[in-house]
């Protein structure tokens, strides 16, 4: 079994049609798919992350926005909450094995979508100008 760059085995295997159970398949696409999700998961691969470094490298968010999400990545198992016992109480998250895993999967849609980024361009400019 090969290793990715973050030292997460690769492992490699094809979906069965029939055994696709969509719904999942949704869920975890709606929940990576949000508009915050994967700015926190990016920061959060690279190593144990507080709240107020990830509002600063999150352009945009909210601290609201930030705790939901930061909460419901939590709940599907790919962030890890620590609290430390010090006054004021410190709060790092870090991505689990299973953000790890998901990160390489992303990483190969990276590289699927620059490999046809200029076919989906080229299918968009013929689409419309047949739709007129």
């Amino acid at each position: 079994m090969s290793q990715g760059n973050i030292g997460v085995p690769l492992q490699v295997t094809e979906i069965d049609p029939e055994k696709l159970d969509v719904c999942t398949v949704l869920e975890v696409i709606n929940r990576i798919s949000g508009k915050w999700a994967i700015g926190i998961l990016l920061e959060a691969i690279r190593g144990p992350v507080r709240f107020t470094e990830l509002e600063r490298a999150v352009e945009g968010i909210s601290r609201r926005m930030l705790t939901l999400t930061l909460r419901n990545l939590e709940r599907d198992g790919l962030l890890e909450r620590t609290i430390y016992p010090t006054v004021p109480p410190r709060v790092e998250y870090e991505a689990t094995a299973m953000a790890k895993e998901l990160y390489q999967s992303l990483n190969g849609l990276l590289g699927w979508a620059e490999q046809h980024r200029d076919d989906i361009a080229a299918a968009r400019v013929a689409y419309d100008a047949a739709a007129g």
